[in-house]
């Protein structure tokens, strides 16, 4: 039996590491991979990118399900395509991964369907937003319509920061004749004031498994300072997300968009990935969709995952999620992120790491933006370098854990955070 995981980051690293533990499987292979992939036990990158290769390359190997990770493909249609070929594949089509795609149609989307999100407007003028930002005031936020990989928001704090922000999202007015015929947009919101989760689950178009519970740092600097980035770390579960939270998350915003989606018609299957805004009184907003797992989550929840993923994935693809569920282990898992130098405004690449640790039951560090040389040396090849991924009783002993492996790695220009869950650990 064979496996495909599409991507080349931690996000796939960790799919493809768990796959890997499936009982009697052959092989997964992972198009293109990365250093980490390519030494992990039972995984094989494939130098493949195109969606057409990638099918071609399905079909060939008789691979049985393909899960694709990173959401660009997703947006390019992938899913389409393999489906029109009669393979299998778990991600959302190229119409239902209009959810991230753009935020102007998943807001337009919420609100239709009367999804809590935070008020908004979309523009493609600057004058425009520009007027807009000056008559609601600040803080407010500024998000750029389509992909940016997780770093195309601006939560700008004053006037200055938003109109920059806006200059920076959309063309001047003599250059909108100019463009590919595309339409640049922002989508201005209402600052929501609250503490962020990840919520993240399986949809298989009717039926929807929740995966356990994480929480992110966007921020590049402790304390969560400075801007926004991929994701510098993460840890699950969160325990911002109470039973109570949970409950009204699924009822108010989860249930809802797959329901909606499909009344659409446009039906979601794959990974949706609800960013919540949770209120001091316990209430949910959201924040953004993603139309697939979130990374660094990945990480930490592929760690305490305890059940058989391609199992999960199997009744996904066939919608049968309603007989299954999903089994974790109880302890905390936290990732934390190592970046290249100058992330995450333009990484460096190109640097030698060294001191990276043996895994163990407990600790895995899953690869992310690395290479791998002819001489075996291992390289940085992108912003986000490593997740050292730990697991342990508490969030504070996770924390010593991951830290702890963290003085044994270097790499020239080597930056992370070092309060990965805190607001975990101050409860």
């Amino acid at each position: 039996m064979k496996l495909l995981v599409i991507g080349s980051g931690g996000r796939e690293h960790a799919l493809a590491w768990r796959l890997a533990k499936t009982p009697g499987l052959v092989k997964v292979f992972v198009a293109p991979g990365n250093a980490g992939t390519a030494r992990e036990n039972g995984l094989q990158n494939v130098p493949l990118s195109s969606p057409q290769e990638l099918a071609d390359f399905a079909q060939r190997e008789n691979v049985r399900l393909t899960v694709v990770g990173p959401e660009a493909p997703l947006a390019a249609g992938i899913v389409n395509l393999f489906r029109a070929r009669g393979l299998t594949i778990f991600g959302p089509t190229r119409e239902a991964a209009q959810l991230e795609s753009s935020k102007d149609f998943a807001k337009r989307f919420m609100l239709r369907h009367n999804i809590p999100t935070a008020r908004f407007a979309s523009f493609s003028e600057r004058a425009a937003a520009h007027a807009y930002v000056d008559e609601q005031g600040a803080p407010i936020v500024v998000k750029a319509d389509g992909l940016a990989a997780g770093k195309g928001v601006v939560v700008a704090s004053n006037l200055a920061e938003a109109h920059a922000a806006i200059d920076q999202m959309l063309p001047p007015a003599e250059l909108e004749a100019t463009r590919d015929g595309s339409v640049a947009r922002v989508v201005i919101e209402e600052f929501l004031d609250g503490e962020e989760a990840s919520f993240i689950v399986m949809a298989d178009g009717r039926n929807v498994l929740p995966l356990a519970s994480s929480q992110d740092h966007k921020r590049i600097g402790d304390g969560d300072t400075g801007p926004n980035t991929g994701g510098m770390g993460a840890y699950s579960p969160a325990p911002v997300v109470t039973p109570e939270v949970h409950a009204r998350a699924m009822r108010e915003i989860i249930l809802p968009t797959v329901r909606g989606m499909a009344a659409d018609g446009i039906p979601y299957t794959g990974f949706l990935y609800a960013g919540l805004m949770v209120g001091r009184d316990g209430s949910v907003k959201t924040v953004e969709f993603n139309c697939r797992l979130g990374d660094p989550e990945t990480q930490p929840i592929m760690m305490r995952l305890q059940s058989d993923l391609l199992n999960l994935l199997e009744h996904a693809v066939a919608g049968r999620l309603n007989l299954v569920e999903a089994s974790w282990d109880r302890r905390v898992a936290l990732g934390v992120v190592l970046a290249a130098a100058n992330y995450p405004a333009a990484p460096r690449t190109g640097d030698p790491i060294s001191g990276l640790p043996g895994n163990s039951n407990d600790s895995h560090v899953f690869h992310a933006g690395t290479s791998e040389k002819t001489d075996g040396r291992i390289m940085t090849a992108g912003g986000r370098v490593l997740c050292v991924t730990t697991l342990a009783e508490n969030v504070r002993q996770a924390q010593k854990r991951a830290y702890d492996l963290i003085t044994r790695i270097h790499f020239d220009g080597m930056q992370y955070r070092r309060d990965i869950g805190h607001r975990a650990a101050s409860r």
